[in-house]
């Protein structure tokens, strides 16, 4: 009997390019702030604070819709729930920015202004971490992981799919943006949380702050790039589109689809966990609105108009509706709904791969 010796996978990168990539990324961090400041207001490489929060707050956007990629695109589960863990990595990071104020609130007090006007003597027992940066960091990755681990246990082990489990993870969503609007859980209720003075005692409106936040948002974004682009090289890949595909012949084939999708979902859980954190410091504000089911949906719709299965596709989704949103709101605001809802009607029906299938089937004409 033969044996047939499968070709070897080659690393995304080698440890020197790794080594490289993380030096890279800390003298980006330490020296593009500046680079903003001395170019002058009136070059075409100089970025106004709007066009920084805008572009860093689309940047978050895009890693959902890459999140939404690695499930839905390459796993075949669509979830209409993925708000909800970009809100809890928002709200993770909105409690220790409330906790930066101190007592430079309205109020002269260390508790929170919302408690000392709901008349909270104390901090509840779910904000005993929220004064620490390193564990808000751990944080913003443990509660919308160990939140999806959880969920889908559950639902993966009771077979739930298609539809099905499209519509639990809306309600999940949901029964969230409810809990969270009331007063006594101790998240703002109504309000949420706005009003930040500094992250790790530094003031939190410098144009300086401003481009740090930015940069790292990009170098995230890029980060979960490569760590898709390189799961999805892998065996664990092959195996997650294999189950969407045909997932009846892997499990006929020796593989317990559970485990993958408990992964990849938990992954993806935990990747809008870390955009939400980013984007609550760059817009200076976290409320139960985040969870709202039509913003999980966007998110979809984001992965959907882009190009499921192409990683870059849901990200190049992302910038488009969210600039065209920003520019119909402000321009249209009433007809802002109707082009999103034709519009991923349009890419349903007639561009099922997206604009990078578009792009793709272009290029195939030319050549």
């Amino acid at each position: 009997m033969t044996t047939v010796q499968l070709p070897t996978r080659r690393p995304l990168l080698t440890s020197q390019g790794w080594s490289a990539f993380a030096v890279a990324l800390i003298v980006i961090c330490a020296v593009a702030p500046m680079l903003n400041l001395v170019v002058p207001s009136g070059s075409v490489f100089h970025l106004s604070d709007y066009a920084v929060a805008l572009l860093g707050r689309i940047m978050c956007y895009a890693i959902c819709a890459l999140a939404m990629d690695l499930i839905w695109g390459y796993t075949g589960i669509l979830s209409l729930g993925h708000g909800l863990f970009f809100a809890l990595g928002g709200y993770v990071m909105g409690m220790y920015l409330m906790r930066q104020i101190g007592t430079d609130g309205n109020y002269k007090s260390n508790l929170p202004d919302f408690m000392v006007f709901l008349d909270w003597k104390a901090l509840p027992w779910h904000w005993a971490l929220s004064d620490s940066f390193i564990a808000t960091l751990v944080l913003i990755v443990a509660v919308p992981g160990l939140v999806a681990f959880v969920f889908g246990y559950f639902a993966f082990r009771s077979r739930i799919k298609g539809v099905y489990f499209s519509i639990i993870t809306q309600a999940l969503t949901f029964a969230a943006m409810l809990l969270f609007f009331r007063n006594e859980t101790g998240f703002g209720g109504n309000n949420g949380f706005t009003d930040f003075k500094r992250l790790l005692d530094t003031p939190i409106a410098t144009p300086s702050m401003r481009m740090t936040l930015f940069v790292l948002t990009g170098l995230t974004l890029l980060g979960f790039y490569l760590l898709a682009k390189w799961l999805i090289a892998s065996k664990f890949g092959r195996v997650l589109q294999a189950i969407r595909d045909a997932e009846t012949r892997v499990m006929f084939s020796g593989y317990n689809p559970v485990g993958y999708k408990l992964s990849i979902w938990t992954l993806s859980a935990m990747m809008c966990g870390v955009a939400g954190a980013l984007y609550v410091p760059q817009v200076g504000i976290i409320n139960p609105g985040e969870m709202s089911p039509a913003n999980s949906i966007e998110i979809a719709i984001w992965a959907a108009v882009g190009g499921r299965a192409s990683l870059i596709g849901p990200i190049v989704g992302a910038f488009v509706v969210s600039g065209a949103k920003s520019w119909l709101t402000v321009a249209y605001p009433e007809f802002w709904l109707y082009f999103l809802g034709g519009l991923f009607i349009l890419v349903t029906l007639f561009l099922p791969e997206g604009l990078i299938g578009l792009v793709k089937k272009i290029k195939g004409r030319l050549s």
